[in-house]
């Protein structure tokens, strides 16, 4: 039996039996099987002494279900229900659950658009034998030509040809193999290959027309720009970005396609244009297909990154070997450090020290940062000390996104002459969602980030430069001279792929000579790869995790690292030391130490929903159901987002009362594992701001796990979303949500400085050891509320 009641609200309900047999039986009575403090059953007079006999199609009332709706959620009780035939034969039982679906007003609002329905494969391909329009793009966007539109298209002959029988033990002999310097680039190779044709058929699956959409209409913008809605992009089953291409061609069409470059991205539409052959037969209303089309430049320049660090000969950095036992420590010089902060830190002084000495060359020297621990801030401290003490270096910084290589940048520029730094930007973004400082001192060239002919001259100039990785390879297509750059560091280093760490060295550095630096935290997420097969064969572990964990040199000996080669971090920064505790146990060996502002990390230990005082974490136990909508493979937990609504409520009514400090909606961040959960969470945030009057809250960061990694806020609430069991051991495959994921736990639950709260199904998350272990944590501090 299942029902849908009201919160606050308390039902009554009969419970009947009907014997649908043909013969009479005995209801002995009724066991309960699982218990719920909300579901109240009355008395049952029948027993094995006295049964109840039911008669054949007659309905009898065997007791009241009494529904006391306090907690939103799923509330359940499963019961044993005992018959026999005759007074002499055995008893049997049928089992049944009694179910009710708690929900407020809020959560109705949230419920499923429509029934979900999966998305099929495409089932019909726009005409490949085409004349193809492709436009003029405008200034800063590259003209696509037919050879690399040749290329994506001869994909889908890639998959064949890898399969054929020919080459396949071949294929299996490079994949089983360790991996070693004289199989490198035929393994590397061979994974970048496989990876780029599942991102080609991931996007495949979203051309229009599909199974799921016949076509789209677009709208005018101006003269020069058409607005197109696209299915997919908010889940990123779609990933476009300025300066991205597709294909439109009208129904009907057999003959011609138009290549329209991407203006820009704006929730779930694009701004498309710059084809005047397209705009000038645009009418209103007009039916279009659309193929979308790979951008195969990434894999490309891997590709070109693994075939010069052959040709570069980087296997002393690649593969690095055990240095003579007779090796003594280096002489470690005395710094005047810029941050004198660092001073008081002997595990950044330390590695700033030896990454100016040189001491793990031409092995990589690691700096190992948990969580909060202050790894960008040692990088950049190390790179003002290279440029104040060593007048000839040279030095190229590089993290795998913009965001991480802006805070990177603004940490060099505090004590490092502006004249002195290059940021280098890719020519797809646009200048005016640039800090002005970082345009000042970048590659803006008339209105766009540009790459001019005698660009290689200009890049030699400067001290320090410093751009993400992809973009790095312009520096290796500029011809910058091996050896010119001293230093290569790349921050954030656990998120890249190792293909991808290969960019700014193969080709720029010199192995004998050149020092490589490494920050990041094998314990975080790694790269995002696509498809599943080639993350088992590696793909998916970065250079750094992969030297940590092959290396001697990057293990610990007699329970201790050798800091010529490797420094761990060990003072966190950022949280209260009971929202570190778990995670340092069980991934950093326990040695985190609490270095945090201590008015900071305590302003909510006496907030007054806290279950218990003084212990800044909620566990919040919601039984629920996950759900899906339309063709949207994405999951969603509507009761999840009811009590995060409730929390982010009473978070800020209670703000600047009691001794709590002031709270703004950026002080806050709220964490879930699938995007249509990040949707229906910010759709909830909207309508709690107009219903309440609370202002702003719609502005609060609302993301994933991996837009999280590197930041933090006062205040994190996670939402787990998981309630199966069955769909948790689909993540557990597929490496998503929570449960089973290692690193995505550690990511989430130490973004928070001074309060954590959590909400999720206890009996599925209690599955996974880790989150057992933490959920007991929870239990015995008295942080734990809910069901």
């Amino acid at each position: 039996m299942s029902l849908s009641v009201d919160i606050n609200t308390e039902y009554t309900v009969d419970l009947h039996i009907v014997n649908t047999g043909t013969k009479a039986v005995d209801f002995t009575g009724y066991k309960h099987l699982s218990l719920s403090s909300n579901i109240f059953l009355g008395e049952c007079t029948a027993t094995q002494e006295n049964p109840l006999i039911l008669h054949p199609d007659v309905k009898y009332e065997v007791c009241k279900v009494k529904f006391s709706a306090r907690e939103v959620g799923v509330l359940s009780v499963k019961l044993s229900f005992e018959f026999r035939q005759e007074s002499s034969a055995p008893y049997h039982h049928i089992e049944r659950f009694i179910e009710a679906q708690c929900i407020t007003a809020l959560g109705k609002e949230l419920a499923p658009t429509a029934p979900y329905r999966p998305r099929p494969i495409l089932v019909r391909t726009p005409p490949l034998n085409s004349i193809i329009e492709f436009g003029q793009p405008p200034q800063g966007m590259t003209k696509m030509s037919m050879q690399e539109y040749q290329l994506q298209k001869s994909l889908t002959g890639l998959s064949p040809a890898l399969m054929n029988p020919a080459s396949r033990d071949e294929r299996k002999r490079i994949l089983k193999a360790s991996l070693s310097w004289e199989n490198y680039a035929q393994r590397f190779r061979l994974l970048l290959d496989l990876e780029m044709i599942q991102m080609d058929q991931d996007l495949k699956k979203c051309n229009i027309p599909n199974a799921d959409q016949e076509e789209v209409t677009m709208e005018r913008f101006n003269k020069e720009l058409l607005i197109l809605k696209v299915p997919g992009l908010l889940e990123n089953r779609v990933s476009l970005l300025r300066g991205g291409r597709l294909l439109v061609y009208p129904v009907g069409e057999t003959t011609r396609k138009y290549c329209v470059y991407v203006e820009s991205v704006q929730q779930d539409t694009v701004k498309l244009g710059y084809n005047k052959e397209l705009l000038s037969i645009f009418l209103k209303g007009m039916k279009f297909h659309i193929e979308f089309i790979l951008n195969s430049l990434t894999v490309g320049i891997q590709r070109r990154a693994v075939r010069l660090a052959v040709e570069s000969e980087l296997s002393p950095v690649l593969f690095p070997a055990l240095p003579p036992s007779s090796t003594s420590q280096q002489a470690l010089p005395d710094l005047k450090l810029f941050d004198r902060k660092l001073e008081l830190n002997p595990e950044q002084y330390r590695a700033v020290q030896n990454i100016v000495t040189g001491s793990s060359k031409p092995a990589p020297y690691l700096v190992f940062g948990p969580p909060g621990t202050g790894k960008t801030v040692t990088v950049a401290e190390a790179i003002k000390q290279i440029v104040k003490l060593q007048p000839k270096s040279h030095v190229l910084a590089c993290a795998p996104t913009n965001s991480a290589a802006d805070q990177l940048c603004k940490n060099v520029l505090k004590h490092v002459d502006q004249s002195e730094v290059l940021r280098i930007y890719a020519k797809y973004l646009n200048p005016s969602d640039i800090h002005g400082e970082l345009k000042a001192c970048s590659n803006l060239i008339g209105g766009i980030f540009d790459f001019p002919k005698n660009y290689k001259e200009k890049l030699m100039k400067y001290k320090v430069i410093i751009t993400t990785l992809l973009t790095s390879s312009r520096i290796v297509s500029a011809k910058v001279p091996k050896g010119h750059f001293t230093h290569v560091f790349v921050d954030e280093a656990g998120h890249a792929m190792e293909t991808e760490c290969l960019l700014p060295l193969a080709g720029l550095l010199n192995p004998k000579t050149g020092q490589v630096v490494l920050a990041g935290d094998p314990k975080q997420l790694g790269p995002i790869i696509k498809s599943p097969f080639v993350l088992k064969f590696g793909l998916g572990l970065s250079l750094l995790e992969r030297l940590m964990k092959d290396s001697p040199l990057y293990q610990k000996n007699n329970e201790v690292f050798d800091n010529r080669f490797v420094s761990k971090l060990l003072r966190n920064y950022r949280s209260h030391p009971a929202i570190i505790k778990i995670p340092n146990e069980l991934f950093y060996d326990g040695e985190l130490e609490a270095f945090a502002d201590k008015y900071q990390r305590n302003s909510y230990c006496n907030w007054e929903h806290l279950p218990q005082k003084g212990f800044p974490i909620i566990f919040h136990g919601v039984t629920s159901l996950e759900d899906r909508e339309s063709s949207c493979p994405s999951f969603f937990n509507i009761a999840e987002v009811e009590v995060l609504m409730d929390y982010v409520k009473k978070l800020l009514e209670t703000q600047g009362k009691k001794g709590l400090s002031t709270l703004y909606p950026q002080d806050l961040g709220i964490i879930a594992p699938y995007w249509k959960q990040v949707q229906k969470i910010r759709l909830a945030l909207r309508k709690v701001e107009e219903d309440c009057k609370l202002k702003d809250i719609s502005s609060i960061k609302v993301g994933s796990v991996e837009e999280f990694q590197g930041q933090e806020r006062r205040v994190i609430l996670v939402s787990t979303v998981r309630s199966s069991p069955e769909y948790a051991e689909f993540d557990k495959k597929f490496k998503l949500g929570f449960v089973k994921n290692e690193k995505r736990f550690n990511v989430a639950l130490t973004r928070a400085q001074a309060l954590l709260i959590i909400v999720g199904n206890p009996l599925v998350l209690s599955s996974d050891p880790t989150w057992g272990r933490y959920i007991d944590y929870c239990k015995n501090q008295g942080g734990y509320r809910g069901v």
